[in-house]
């Protein structure tokens, strides 16, 4: 694996890393620190930027945190308003995503110095999104919940908070399964009053031909039942020794399971050291297992839908014996959208985001931006030294089109 800036990281370097986290050997004193202090005196402050601590309770008495960086680093000029930009990231991280490399590298930085207010995102089971009014996350009721609840709960609520105390429209811009439920929220007309546009980056949506050893692996054994005999847990928790004994289970063959993030990403391409080891010393972070089934039935079944349940309590839930499918088509034509994938990327495929730009095919024109990359793999998107180059400079101009 190469590096386009900053120091390269071979494959010796990073399979002792990710072997570091699969035997749950992480700098744990780092860990509590960044726990204890918050994401914005940890890794926002530090850097001379402003940081605010908000939190929002969604309609179902989850307690998430948001972080809003509301000027960059050399302050505001003329007092004006700054545009919002909201930033979700995917499953198995989170608000940390966006602040993995240094300031110039960082998408969260980088759109504070070029003048917008950032909103950061932590969705429920995450470090900072842990609580809630009644249950604690050793219970496991606490865990009932698929990305279904991520798009219908989470993602509304912590929008429209934004909504409520900037008085402004925003900018949405997700990364993986963060573009996931904001797809399904579209298409069920949620959030779109609220937004200027929204960027899609690495989006999953389809998952018919992801590629990665691992992932295939989970997809065909995350059925219920099976999970529920093999880790007793409503908790998905990668540190988790149970898990990791789960993942060992599974990763039979030639598959080594130290290979841990390039088996679910694909062959990143222009990550560095410096990343690398701030991504091992915080990630990844927990959801419930319930979202791990839900991702393996998207990859059996072929089609986006919510959670399937038995036939019984899908009848219950949903009035039918088959889960409702999230009809994407119905996104309206009128939303600006950004989807910027990779050609190396074995989760997001490339054949896969094709058929979510089938669904798009009658958006209006001038609303409907794509942006291929063909060297980058998932995590590049988020974790690239190159990526100011290659994907933000791209996707600002975008935002300030709208």
């Amino acid at each position: 694996m190469t590096a386009v800036f900053g120091a390269s990281v071979t494959a010796h370097d990073w399979n002792r890393r990710l072997r570091s986290v699969t035997n749950n050997t992480i700098n744990l004193t780092a860990v509590s620190l960044i726990e204890n202090a918050g994401l914005c005196a940890s890794l926002v402050t530090p850097f001379g930027y402003k940081c605010e601590e908000h939190e929002v309770t969604t309609k179902d008495g989850y307690i998430l945190s948001l972080q809003r960086i509301p000027e960059g680093r050399n302050g505001s000029s003329g007092g004006e308003k700054k545009q919002p930009v909201f930033l979700q990231h995917g499953v198995l991280m989170d608000g940390i995503t966006w602040l993995l490399n240094p300031p110039q590298q960082s998408l969260a930085f980088i759109l504070a110095d070029k003048g917008f207010d950032v909103w950061i995102a932590n969705t429920r089971g995450t470090r900072w999104s842990n609580r809630h009014i009644k249950l604690t996350i050793t219970q496991p009721d606490y865990w009932e919940w698929s990305w279904d609840e991520l798009a219908t709960q989470d993602l509304p609520a912590s929008l429209d908070f934004v909504y409520r105390l900037t008085g402004q429209k925003m900018h949405f811009v997700g990364h993986s399964m963060g573009t996931l439920i904001a797809l399904a929220s579209f298409s069920e007309g949620r959030l779109v009053d609220k937004l200027k546009s929204a960027a899609l980056l690495s989006p999953v949506a389809y998952l018919v031909h992801m590629s990665t050893p691992i992932g295939i692996f989970c997809a065909k054994a995350f059925v219920g039942e099976v999970v529920t005999d093999l880790l007793g847990v409503a908790e998905f928790n990668p540190k988790a020794e149970i898990v990791t004994n789960f993942l060992k289970t599974i990763c039979h063959g030639p598959l080594n399971c130290y290979e841990l993030m390039e088996s679910y990403t694909g062959d990143n391409c222009c990550l560095n050291a410096s990343g690398i080891e701030k991504f091992l010393k915080y990630e990844p972070q927990p959801t419930s297992t319930r979202t791990m089934v839900h991702l393996a039935q998207t990859f059996r079944v072929g089609v986006l839908a919510k959670y399937n349940f038995s036939e019984e309590e899908n009848i219950k839930r949903y009035g039918q014996s088959t889960p409702p499918v999230y009809k994407l088509p119905n996104i309206p034509r009128s939303l600006p959208l950004f989807v910027s994938y990779g050609g190396q990327d074995s989760l997001a495929d490339s054949s896969d985001v094709a058929l979510l730009l089938n669904d798009l095919k009658l958006h209006d024109r001038d609303k409907l931006t794509v942006h291929f990359v063909k060297d980058y793999a998932h995590a590049d998107f988020v974790m690239g030294v190159s990526a100011k180059q290659v994907i933000y400079n791209s996707l600002i101009a975008f935002l300030d089109r709208n």
